[in-house]
Parts: C-alpha cells; sequence; structure tokens
C-alpha cells in the first residue's frame, strides 16, 4: 500500500496514542494506579508511532506471510526500542526501562519477550487495525484534517521542548547541556522551575527505577578526558561518519570482485555517480556500529545471529525504500532458493551475520584505531570535506535515478534541469553505473 504523507502523520499521532493507552494500561495493571508512562507530558508515545509506520511502509508487501511479518515487525519494533534507549542514555544519561532481569536479554535496552510482543503488534495492526484506520481517514475532509495536523504538531514541538529543557536542566551534565536547557527556559524562570519540577517527579513515578548514570569513578572520569582529547573516541559523531564513509567503499569494491568470482566480468556495484561508494554496505556498517558497539564483546554466536537478522530485515526495507522512491529494484534473488520476494534470501542473509562478526570482532578494533590516530582538527574538517561531498553526489544521483525511471515509463522532461540530467545522464551512463537495476515494468517477483 502507498501511503501519502497526510496519511502517515496522521497514523503516527494515532499510533502514538494508541502506545501511550498500552503503556497505562499496563502500568495500572502491574501498579493499581495511573501513571503517564510517556517520556512526554501528552498522551503519546513516539516510540509506537515511528515504530508502526515503518511497519506500514516497508513490511506491507508481507502481510499474506505470516511467519515473514512477524519477524520483520518483531526487528523493526525491537531496533526502534534500542535506538530509543541508547540515545537517552547518550543524551541524558538516563535508563526508563531495564530488561536486565528478563531472559534472552542485551544491555536491559532489549529482550526476546519484549521483541516477540513488538512482532505480534506488527502482526495486529497491519492485518487488522490498519485497514479500518484507512477507511476512517479516507473519510476525513483533508484541510480540516491539515489544520488539526497542525495543531497537533505544534503541542508536540512545545511539550518536547519543554521535557527536553526541564531534563536537561536536572541532569545539568555539562555546561553545554545547561546552556541548551537555560536558552529553553530563560523566558520564565519561574515557569522554569514548575516545568522541570513536575517532568522531575512525573518521571521518577513513572519509572521508579530510572537510573541517573553519573561519572564517579576514575576509570569514567579518564573515559571523559579521552573523549575529549582523542579525534573521534568511542562511538561518537566523527566515527560513526567516517565508518559510514569507509563501510561504503569496501562495500562496493568487495560486491565488485564477488561478481568477477561468481559471474566473470566486473560489475559496477556503487550507488553513487561520483565514486566508488555503497550506501547499502555504508549505512549497514555504520548502522551495526551504532547497535552493537556496546555488545561488540559479547559471544560470537550473537554476533552473527543479531547480524543475520538486522542485515536481512535491512535489506529488505532497501529494496523496498528503492522500489517506492525510484520506481527501481536494484537486486532481484529470485533466482536464489530460499528467497523472500526476490528482495532477500536466507544465503545473503548469513553473508550479513558473517560480515557483522568479521566487522565487529576483527575489522572494527583495526578502523577504529586508525581513525582515532588522526588529528583532531584535521579529523574534523576532513569529516564535513566527506560528508559534504556525499550529499552532493547522493543529490545528483537521486535526481539521475528519478529521471531514470521516468524516461522508462515515456515522461518528458518538464524543465531545464530535467533536460540537463537527460543529456549528462542518459541511459547509458545509468545502465553503466547501476547494470543490475530494472525498472518495475522489467521487474516481476515470484
Amino acid at each position: 500500500m502507498i501511503y501519502t504523507v497526510f496519511q502517515l502523520v496522521c497514523l503516527f499521532y494515532l499510533y502514538s496514542f494508541f502506545g501511550w493507552c498500552l503503556e497505562v494500561v499496563y502500568a495500572a495493571i502491574g501498579r493499581k494506579e495511573f501513571v503517564n508512562r510517556g517520556l512526554l507530558n501528552g498522551m503519546l508515545c513516539p516510540v509506537y508511532g515511528v515504530s508502526m509506520v515503518f511497519m506500514l511502509v516497508f513490511m506491507d508487501s508481507l502481510r499474506e506471510e505470516w511467519f515473514y511479518l512477524f519477524l520483520g515487525c518483531m526487528v523493526v519494533g525491537t531496533v526502534t526500542e534500542l535506538l530509543t534507549g541508547l540515545l537517552l542514555e547518550k543524551v541524558f544519561h538516563l535508563r526508563l526501562w531495564n530488561y536486565s532481569g528478563k531472559k534472552f536479554q542485551a544491555g536491559g535496552y532489549i529482550c526476546l519477550a519484549a521483541a516477540m510482543v513488538w512482532g505480534g503488534l506488527g502482526i495486529l495492526v497491519i492485518k487488522f487495525i490498519n485497514p479500518l484506520l484507512m477507511a476512517v481517514l479516507e473519510n476525513i475532509p483533508y484541510l480540516p484534517g491539515l489544520v488539526g495536523l497542525v495543531l497537533l504538531s505544534l503541542i508536540l514541538i512545545v511539550d518536547a521542548a519543554m521535557t527536553i529543557g526541564a531534563l536537561l536542566k536536572i541532569k545539568n551534565q555539562n555546561q553545554a547541556m545547561a546552556d541548551i536547557a537555560e536558552g529553553l527556559s530563560q523566558a520564565s524562570r519561574s515557569l522554569q522551575a514548575v516545568i522541570v519540577g513536575v517532568v522531575d517527579r512525573r518521571m521518577n513515578r513513572a519509572f521508579p527505577s530510572l537510573k541517573k548514570k553519573e561519572a564517579e569513578t576514575e576509570e569514567e572520569k579518564q573515559e571523559l578526558i579521552r573523549q575529549k582529547t582523542v579525534f573521534a573516541y568511542g562511538c561518537s559523531f566523527h566515527k560513526i561518519a567516517w565508518i559510514f564513509v569507509i563501510g561504503a567503499f569496501l562495500g562496493a569494491v568487495v560486491e565488485m570482485v564477488f561478481c568477477r568470482f561468481t559471474m566473470g566480468w566486473w560489475m559496477s556495484r556503487s550507488s553513487l555517480l561520483y565514486g566508488t561508494f555503497s550506501l547499502v554496505w555504508g549505512i549497514g556498517v555504520a548502522g551495526a556500529t551504532i547497535v552493537l558497539y556496546r555488545y561488540r564483546n559479547q559471544e560470537d554466536s550473537h554476533i552473527f545471529m543479531a547480524g543475520t537478522l538486522l542485515g536481512g530485515a535491512y535489506e529488505y526495507i532497501c529494496s523496498v525504500f528503492t522500489e517506492l522512491a525510484f520506481g527501481a529494484v536494484f537486486w532481484d534473488y529470485s533466482d536464489i532458493p530460499f528467497n523472500l520476494g526476490g528482495r532477500i534470501n536466507l544465503l545473503y542473509c548469513f553473508f550479513w551475520g558473517i560480515a557483522a562478526w568479521v566487522w565487529m570482532k576483527r575489522l572494527y578494533p583495526l578502523v577504529s584505531g586508525w581513525i582515532e590516530k588522526v588529528p583532531k582538527g584535521a579529523g574534523k574538517a576532513l569529516t564535513y570535506v566527506f560528508l559534504l561531498f556525499l550529499a552532493w553526489d547522493i543529490t545528483i544521483s537521486a535526481a539521475a535515478l528519478g529521471r531514470f525511471g521516468e524516461r522508462a515509463q515515456g515522461v518528458s522532461p518538464q524543465n531545464g534541469v530535467e533536460a540537463w540530467i537527460d543529456a549528462k545522464f542518459p541511459d547509458s551512463r545509468m545502465e553503466q553505473v547501476y547494470p543490475s537495476a530494472k525498472t518495475m515494468d522489467e521487474w516481476k517477483p515470484d
């Protein structure tokens, strides 16, 4: 199903509200009292809204494959929950939930039981609830609906700003965060005190096991010093940016070599028109680093299984995204056994698992050490040079791919920019860079 932006935003708010209701009911059953379990003051849990929107967009094509739909929704929901937990701890040093006491958990952020709940919720939403909601949304007049969404968005922004400002003030981790909190609340210091107090009391009431991590030990103090003096130390922004670039380059090269030995000829596997970069690999390696960084010392089998599941789900999502965004399919595994709609197959999922193990256990320590040896000033400058170049390259490539798909459908250029793109990047050039790409008319999945 193809959703409009209006529908997706409506669904985000609806499922955020339903998630809030689910959390309130869960807390009421366990504690026999009403508790606002949301991070925000309003009646929304955005993690549910984001998860469900992702499931609807990327997992809808699996609606007739119950097992794969359950598995895909389980992975999407679990990864969203993990990233949310990591983000909250990274920014606020807060832990709002902890699964450490449950079986088959990872760092207290996720566990098998919660993952299965996400899978069940995904099936319930995609198979039963969402068709009903879509029928209701189709009967809502566009203009009143748009006005309502704008008002809801303004309320959400104000709520988020007040909550973030209060949390930063509560934590007061460093001067930068204190300045942000001060900026958000300087309009009214009395209101600030009220907001900070309300949020602090509500958070502790909603999450009794709330943990506030403070750098008290000597080891933690030394860690903070290294973060300030070493370029791209740990799992920082600059480290992830460099890993993205390196992963994109190495991924494209590895696939070219693989094609040479399996097919007998060199095939371009680049995602971009300029340079040898595979965005699928770049995002995959950077994402795996973010998700698995804390678990890099876990057993090999755990890393392999996580890579297999996450890699398969990631490749499936990439396939759906390119189809929706560009009207083209860049790989088709229909001829390989144990494939799912030609988008992924079991063998390549295992390759993702092996790649995750090789990266986290063997390559990441080496690459990380090399990156951290770069002088801090030069390293930061190079980060922005890399990102600006890739942003330009991605923009040009996306525009050319869009016209490539439109030309296949007989759509003529509508303006001078599109005419320039057609002249600069004709079909012969596109087929050379993207030899395995197929338009939707050419792709006939089993």
